[in-house]
């Protein structure tokens, strides 16, 4: 419109991930070239619900060779302002006394969910404030078609899967021990699952694999301690087991009261980092590896935090860079209302409604497709328990019970499943 200045606001949101500073760059270096001007908002959107003018005006020369840097310049905040309708309309005003025209936000499924509330509940409120969202996440879950990460995925898995490969060599060299990886996931199980693969872990667990809503914790036990029992068959009593926190949420409820006080965080979703899950799944496969004699040290370590502000890797770097360039010629053509993907390198909007829950309105979830070529390649890499194990008497033995005990005992473990793989014993 003409005589109105077009301001951008940049507002992340949800936990960091490596590119956000280049996204963050990409946007100031487009936005400014034609005559916008770009705000960078503090702390997401909590500022802004309590009326906070919290901002920084963001020049060419503030971002320069910021997008080789981790963390983010603005900080972040998981605030989720769709809780109350106060702090909506309190958001949608602060903008609009910054004299925001259009916004980008930068996060995961709860961010975008927040940005599609935020559009919609300024044109309740009479006012125009486009808005396109970035999907970050190292999880990997936002619903983008198959083979489109989120931007940060493969720094984390780059630099997880060193982390993994330095686990497994320091189990092999002190022997007789292994490790439980507690990867970062909270409903999906990509980052457990690549940074598992391309380590050559000997087991990765996640949630997809159990086709039920709940599973008890012994399951989550028994394929554990089937892994450990049948390296150590092979003469290999070491090993490396990745395991996708959103495992927890697959638990059975009756099974909780293990897991201590369940605290949740501003979106409803348990907080993990109250909860030591790793230390609970150690005692328990360790009662099980008493019973059958096997002396096995276990450590876990969770693997996460240290992830998720690291310097972007070379793939990252661009492909932010990329997305935030997209997203503001998206803003510029009159786009709004959109989360920005890059697919067979062209710049595709997936509208908001096509990535929301019909049932929830919230954002829907990416998980693995554990029919798929990927996850059938990385289950033949992996030492575990499978059907056709039932049937061999040496793993009977070493569980010292009989054939029919064996395979009455475990069989539940293949209930359902119809992505057997073969297994590949060369491994390390």
């Amino acid at each position: 419109m003409i005589g109105v200045k077009n301001v951008i606001a940049i507002i992340c949101g949800g936990g960091p991930a490596p590119g956000i500073n280049s996204v963050i760059s990409a946007v100031v270096s487009e936005a400014t070239s034609h005559g916008w001007d770009v705000l960078g908002i503090y702390d997401g959107f909590s500022r802004l619900a309590r009326g906070e003018k919290n901002y920084v005006r963001l020049q060419p020369q503030d971002i320069s060779r910021i997008h080789l840097t981790g963390g983010c310049i603005l900080k972040m905040s998981r605030y989720n302002p769709t809780k109350k309708e106060s702090d909506m309309r309190t958001v949608v005003e602060t903008l609009t006394e910054l004299g925001v025209t259009h916004v980008v936000t930068i996060g995961g499924d709860d961010t975008a969910y927040s940005s599609m509330a935020v559009s919609d509940y300024a044109r309740k409120m009479g006012r125009t404030i486009n808005v396109v969202h970035v999907p970050k996440t190292i999880d990997n879950d936002l619903p983008l078609p198959d083979g489109v990460p989120t931007f940060g995925f493969e720094t984390a898995r780059a630099f997880g899967t060193t982390e993994i490969e330095n686990l497994m060599e320091d189990a092999r060299t002190t022997n007789n021990r292994w490790y439980f990886a507690i990867a970062m996931g909270r409903t999906a199980g990509h980052l457990a699952l690549g940074m598992g693969r391309s380590a050559g872990a000997a087991l990765t667990v996640i949630p997809e694999e159990f086709p039920q809503d709940t599973v008890p914790m012994q399951q989550i036990v028994d394929v554990i301690t089937g892994s450990i029992v049948k390296r150590y068959l092979m003469g290999k009593n070491y090993g490396v087991a990745v395991i996708a926190e959103g495992v927890i949420e697959k638990i059975a409820p009756d099974d909780f009261d293990k897991l201590g006080e369940v605290v949740k965080d501003e979106h409803g979703h348990i907080r993990y980092s109250e909860l030591d899950f790793g230390e609970i799944l150690k005692q328990e496969v360790l009662k099980e590896t008493k019973k059958i004699g096997l002396k096995v040290k276990i450590l876990d370590k969770e693997i996460g935090y240290e992830l998720r502000c690291t310097a972007p890797i070379a793939y990252d770097i661009d492909y932010a860079r990329s997305l935030g360039y997209e997203a503001v010629q998206f803003l510029m053509n009159g786009g709004s209302g959109a989360l920005i993907t890059i697919q067979d390198n062209k710049a595709v909007p997936m509208r908001f409604d096509e990535i929301r829950d019909p049932e929830t309105g919230k954002t829907k979830v990416r998980k693995v497709n554990v029919h798929s070529v990927h996850y059938r390649i990385a289950r033949g890499f992996m030492t575990r328990l499978e059907k056709g194990d039932l049937d061999d008497p040496g793993l009977a033995n070493a569980y010292r019970v009989t054939q029919d005990e064996f395979r009455d005992r475990y069989a539940y473990l293949f209930e359902g499943e119809d992505f057997a793989a073969p297994q590949d014993e060369s491994k390390e």
